[in-house]
């Protein structure tokens, strides 16, 4: 017996964010460790940027870069955790473009398939990496944020921008100087890549 695809949900909302199912779009998604970014935090930076959404994901993404929290994704063995979930259905449920695991957020730009909807990816990916990375760090509880933020690519204009903030994200955020030096990420993939040919 064959399942089901699942519907395809166009715009929704969990309740708090805004989201967008269409297989074969390429989004930009960013999600985030449960203590990154506190409720009181995510509250002032709204109400700071009521009427700019632009500025509300800017002042999120500042925040997150900032690096607060546990930022446990800083820790190899948790990185590769996480990094390989991300790449393990690469290819069969969605087509990865370009990501950096950064120390307490992740960004990643993709492509969704035909019967994989955006937010069963991403549920499978916090889902799988929150029990494995519990489990090394010999805790319980929640280790993502419940909601994610996307961003559907408008042009290939806005995909070359997209993909040059996403891989440049560490240097942004002062944490190398250049992308292929992060460990966790597109650009040192794609330069070792590169090496080895």
């Amino acid at each position: 017996m064959t399942a089901k695809p699942e519907p395809i949900k166009g715009w929704y909302s969990r309740g708090y964010l805004p989201h967008l199912d269409t297989p074969g779009l390429l989004q930009a998604v960013t999600f985030h460790l449960g203590d990154s970014l506190p409720r009181q935090a995510l509250e002032r930076l709204d109400a700071e940027t009521a009427d700019d959404p632009l500025g509300r994901r800017r002042a999120i993404e500042r925040y997150l870069d900032a690096g607060r929290g546990a930022c446990w994704l800083r820790q190899p063995e948790i990185g590769r955790v996480v990094e390989d979930s991300l790449l393990h259905f690469d290819g069969t449920r969605y087509r990865l473009v370009s990501w950096p695991l950064m120390p307490n957020h992740v960004h990643v730009l993709i492509e969704t398939m035909p019967g994989h909807p955006l937010y069963r990816v991403v549920q499978g990916w916090k889902g799988y990496t929150a029990l494995v990375a519990n489990r090394l760090l010999g805790r319980s509880g929640p280790f993502w944020a419940r909601e994610y933020f996307d961003r559907f690519i408008r042009d290939d204009g806005h995909l070359a921008a997209v993909i040059r903030s996403i891989e440049n994200n560490p240097v942004k955020a002062h944490l190398v100087d250049k992308p292929e030096s992060w460990p966790f990420g597109s650009a040192r993939r794609r330069s070792a890549d590169k090496e080895e040919r």
